[in-house]
């Protein structure tokens, strides 16, 4: 039998098979005849369209702050990326990866957005055990583990074992929430308007939590004022502002779920730190970061990005501690 864990994430798709490893990781969005409703392009060549297309066609991100907020477009897109791993559906076994504490309403869509890209066996995990599994974190039912695993358009923050969640949460702030803050942060200092792409490609190529750090790189886009194509060097410190904001707002919320824990957990995770996880996490000085403002040690994923996928599928290969770790 065929098994797959799906990390269906906001931004970016990550499928692992079970025997193989990842084999897919792409962005979750459609380009789309506005009229018609068809579909031009999918993942990554839709992306590619995206601020470029003229006004007949929109590219759409069919996953919204970690919701399926299109059925129809996250159906489709879905099945185009199930086409591209495996030869049939029907009879594959398929682990989702989901925000701590995803409610039931919200698995019923991921459901039936499965079922119809041809999926017919399903179950849910959440990210948080995936993650600590992913970077191969030993879990018992007498060792808590902390993680926080930051995606884009969600961050889930958990402490948990074996048992099941002690404390945790999941809130709508992630490395989306900077792009379009660093959008508004270039407009409003600089005067340029840039684009989403751009602004992505600002944040994971010299984004960075380090203070006076000097990386740099041209940005193209529009003059706000003379509305003429203008480039402009930025470096980390630019836009090292609107990064923060929302890392500080990850960081109080953690701070909420901390405060939580009976006293027997917390002396745990402060001897075994804190599990940092999420493409977000990947931004350089994160970790150190985190370690300065909660005053203790964290743990950066080696592949921050994959680690929830990577554990989704060391889940599928372990029948028993599936059972133990999936939603009901």
């Amino acid at each position: 039998m065929l098994k797959l864990a799906i990390d269906f994430g906001s931004a970016t798709t990550k499928i692992y098979r079970l025997g193989s490893g990842v084999v897919l990781s792409e962005p979750t969005c459609v380009a789309v005849l506005k009229e018609t409703g068809e579909i031009r392009a999918y993942g990554s060549e839709a992306k590619k369209l995206l601020g470029k297309t003229s006004d007949q066609t929109e590219v759409v991100f069919p996953l919204y702050e970690g919701q399926i907020v299109n059925e129809k477009l996250a159906g489709a897109l879905l099945e185009y990326f199930l086409s591209k791993v495996v030869k049939r559906t029907f009879g594959t076994e398929a682990l989702f990866c989901v925000s701590c504490g995803c409610p039931a309403e919200d698995r019923e869509k991921y459901y039936r957005v499965a079922k119809a890209a041809g999926l017919n066996r399903i179950s849910f995990a959440e990210s948080p055990f995936l993650a600590a599994l992913g970077e191969d974190v030993p879990l018992s039912e007498s060792n808590p583990v902390f993680c926080v695993d930051v995606g884009a358009g969600q961050t889930s923050v958990a402490a948990f074992s074996l048992e099941g969640i002690i404390a945790g949460l999941s809130m709508s702030v992630g490395g989306r929430n900077m792009d379009v803050h660093i959008i508004d942060h270039v407009a409003e200092n600089f005067n340029l308007k840039i684009g989403t792409l751009s602004a992505e490609k600002l944040k994971t190529t010299v984004g960075s939590l380090i203070e006076r750090d000097n990386q740099s790189m041209i940005v193209n886009g529009r003059d706000v004022i003379t509305g003429k194509p203008r480039s402009v060097s930025l470096s980390s410190e630019n836009v090292l502002f609107p990064i923060r904001v929302y890392v500080d707002k990850i960081l109080e919320y953690t701070e909420l779920v901390l405060r939580k824990l009976p006293a027997e957990v917390s002396a745990a995770v402060c001897k075994n730190g804190i599990f940092l996880s999420g493409g977000t996490a990947g931004l350089a000085g994160f970790a150190d970061y985190v370690a300065e403002r909660l005053q203790m040690e964290t743990h950066l994923a080696r592949d921050p990005q994959m680690a929830v996928v990577l554990g989704g599928g060391r889940a599928l290969g372990d029948a028993a501690l599936l059972r133990r770790i999936r939603m009901e």
